[in-house]
């Protein structure tokens, strides 16, 4: 019997994009116009905003006001933005039934805004807000307090705003993600797919495995209507509100049940094939929404799944595949240390299998 060839799995070739950017900043004059009357000091006169390594510019985008768009072709990891906070507050005690003290949030607001530069003030206060229906020439509008709740982000166990990423809009299918980095007390903007140069880059503000109704729902407390191409015409809609509450629910079937446990009556087995064929399924339905934010989670199941079955090569590639947009997202999360971890366990099976069959011993 003529051994089968042997083919060397190296980890370090799955493990070797790593994503890195220096911080990006952007300060030049402005000019008038109808679109930058007041505009901060790092908006430009030709409406763009340029980096050292011109990522991104900020321009006017039809029926959103300014947006961020690609000044360059952006690769899946990019790092586009780092930003710190300009403003970062402690929330206080939350209430059951009632929720934060508005009154107190607002004071916290106001004490941090009153130590900032003035440059730094007008950056905030000309940036976008939803009045949710007060009247905005009442003197008892509080504008800082509004635009501080249309643009905050949670920033570890604090809530930060960040002027710069708030110039981002929305779209029920993003091209970035971003995260809050402990360590740096910075939020990330990363490009979650090719990004062509001109195209206008966008995140998510809401939870996004909902029917275009319910996401719409929690849009109104932004103040506008989402028009992006999830949220198209009835048809577009209606079959993507199917995959969308069919990824849902796979995620809350499949997740709570994977385990690395091999399966040993014939039941279990029967149940680990379902298992990692719904995964298979599950991993389908994620990308032909291309909701990279739940690429992770959905081959990490897909992972688990077939290495239960000790199908270990779609599970190393599954898990190296997890492993690169844990990587993206945050290198140093606990998460993507799983990942890794598990990347290994599952290649070094892959070669252990690969070698006792070149040896005639499978």
């Amino acid at each position: 019997m003529i051994p089968i060839v042997l083919r060397l799995i190296s980890l370090s070739f799955f493990l070797s994009v790593v994503f890195s950017s220096p911080p990006l900043t952007c300060s030049i004059p402005l000019l008038w116009s109808q679109y930058t009357y007041g505009i901060p000091s790092w908006h430009s006169d030709n409406y763009t905003c340029p980096t050292r390594s011109q990522m991104y510019k900020i321009a006017p985008s039809q029926g959103k006001g300014l947006g961020a768009f690609a000044a360059q072709t952006l690769r899946s990891g990019d790092v586009i933005l780092r930003e710190e906070p300009v403003i970062i507050i402690q929330l206080p005690t939350l209430h059951e039934g009632v929720g934060y003290n508005a009154q107190e949030v607002r004071q916290r607001v106001r004490n941090e805004f009153d130590l900032l530069s003035e440059e730094a003030r007008a950056d905030i206060m000309l940036l976008s807000s939803y009045a949710n229906g007060k009247d905005v020439n009442s003197p008892d509008y509080d504008r800082l307090g509004s635009i501080f709740r249309s643009n905050a982000y949670n920033s570890g166990d604090k809530v930060g705003l960040f002027p710069k990423i708030a110039r981002i809009n929305h779209s029920c299918r993003p091209n970035t993600s971003y995260f809050w980095n402990e360590k740096e007390k910075r939020r990330v903007v990363y490009a979650t797919r090719q990004i062509e140069e001109g195209e206008e880059l966008s995140v998510s503000y809401i939870s996004l495995l909902a029917t275009h109704a319910d996401r719409q729902k929690q849009l109104d407390h932004y103040g506008f209507d989402c028009a992006c191409e999830a949220c198209g015409t009835k048809h577009l809609r209606s079959a993507s509100d199917k995959r969308r509450l069919a990824i849902k629910q796979a995620f809350f079937d499949l997740e709570p049940q994977i385990t690395l446990k091999r399966p040993e009556t014939v039941v279990a087995k029967k149940k680990a094939q379902r298992m990692a064929k719904e995964s298979k399924k599950l991993v389908s339905l994620v990308e032909e929404e291309e909701l990279a934010d739940y690429y992770a989670r959905a081959y990490r199941i897909a992972a688990v799944c077939h290495a239960s079955l000790q199908q270990w090569e779609p599970a190393a590639l599954w898990a190296n595949k997890s492993y690169q947009f844990r990587l993206m997202a945050d290198s140093q999360s606990p998460e993507t240390r799983e990942m890794e971890i598990l990347t290994g366990h599952f290649v070094q099976s892959w070669n252990d299998l690969l070698r006792n069959n070149s040896l005639g011993r499978g």
